[in-house]
């Protein structure tokens, strides 16, 4: 690993710790909602009549928990990898063959931002059953994070572009 990091290395890693910094409190906030509307689901439908959109947000917030935890798992390399041919190659094949699955990760992320977004407009007419919320910021979620994940593709692209390697921590062989 070199002794002195790039400067535009050094700042765009500093944007990744600062979407990190947002989004595991948005995370860490939506599993608290999520597991006291369900709480409120339970206890309304034993002990009272059920309250009606509590089912609607918990569904909600289970899909954006599961797209930006899932762009943190992205950002730390904690996504399920099979890395054994890649890290039995030599160091410069080795590297070749990180940014070619890289590009093809930012070439998938940039497909689905453009599918997402299409896909939040085709039904921005739509409004949920109970909260009468409109469809578009539910479906906003994909093309969001697929953003982010564009950009920590890109990072890591340049990373290993720059320094042969990227700093990401990545996951303990078993």
């Amino acid at each position: 690993m070199p002794t002195h990091t790039h400067p535009l290395v050094t700042l765009l890693q500093r944007t990744e710790r600062f979407l990190d910094s947002i989004l595991q409190p948005v995370v860490f906030a939506g599993m608290a909602a999520l597991i006291g509307v369900i709480t409120l689901q339970i206890v309304s439908r034993v002990l009272f009549t059920a309250v009606g959109w509590t089912e609607e947000v918990a569904r909600f917030l289970l899909v954006w928990i599961t797209f930006l935890a899932g762009t943190l798992a992205f950002q730390r390399g904690r996504h399920i990898a099979v890395t054994f041919v890649v890290d039995a190659l030599p160091g410069r094949l080795r590297q070749i063959a990180r940014i070619a699955a890289l590009l093809v990760v930012l070439a998938f992320m940039i497909t689905l931002i453009v599918i997402g977004y299409r896909y939040m407009q085709v039904q921005s007419f739509q409004k949920s059953a109970s909260l009468r919320l409109s469809m578009t910021y539910v479906y906003a979620v994909m093309p969001i994070c697929a953003a982010i994940m564009a950009w920590y593709a890109l990072v890591d692209i340049i990373e290993l572009l720059i320094n042969g390697e990227t700093t990401q921590p990545q996951e303990e062989s078993l």
